[in-house]
């Protein structure tokens, strides 16, 4: 076997090795996105919205707490955190603060930090007359 033959074979292997490695790349990528973003749960909670804001260090987000109906104390258990995924709810609730609503979330399994601080994505926001 010559030097020449030996060189052609690393080089073919190598090439075959970088494209199995793109490859398994890019199919970790799309399954670990779809893992990252999957729909656990959807529903509603209703309560009082009182707290609403954008914060974050790297990632700007919108977080709020609802103070869910039916409970008199505030604590960590009858308060429900969650994460707003568009400008446009937000402004809508941040017009709503201290009332009645309805929220309508997904449950994600695990949110990007892009996405916010919490697993539940609130998409729609409604006032309870």
């Amino acid at each position: 076997m010559s030097l020449e033959t030996t060189k052609q074979k690393a080089k073919s292997f190598f090439k075959r090795l970088l494209l199995v490695l793109i490859l398994a790349s890019v199919v970790f990528s799309g399954v670990y996105y779809f893992y990252r973003t999957y729909t656990v749960s959807e529903g509603t909670r209703t309560g009082i919205l009182f707290k609403i804001s954008k914060k974050g260090k790297l990632f700007k987000t919108y977080e709020g707490q609802l103070q869910l109906a039916g409970t008199a104390i505030m604590n960590k258990e009858s308060s429900f955190e969650f994460s707003v995924e568009n400008a446009e709810v937000y402004s809508t609730m941040q017009s709503l603060e201290g009332k009645n609503v309805r929220l309508h979330y997904k449950e994600m399994v695990d949110a990007f930090p892009w996405q916010g601080d919490t697993d539940y994505m609130v998409y729609k926001v409604e006032e309870i007359k």
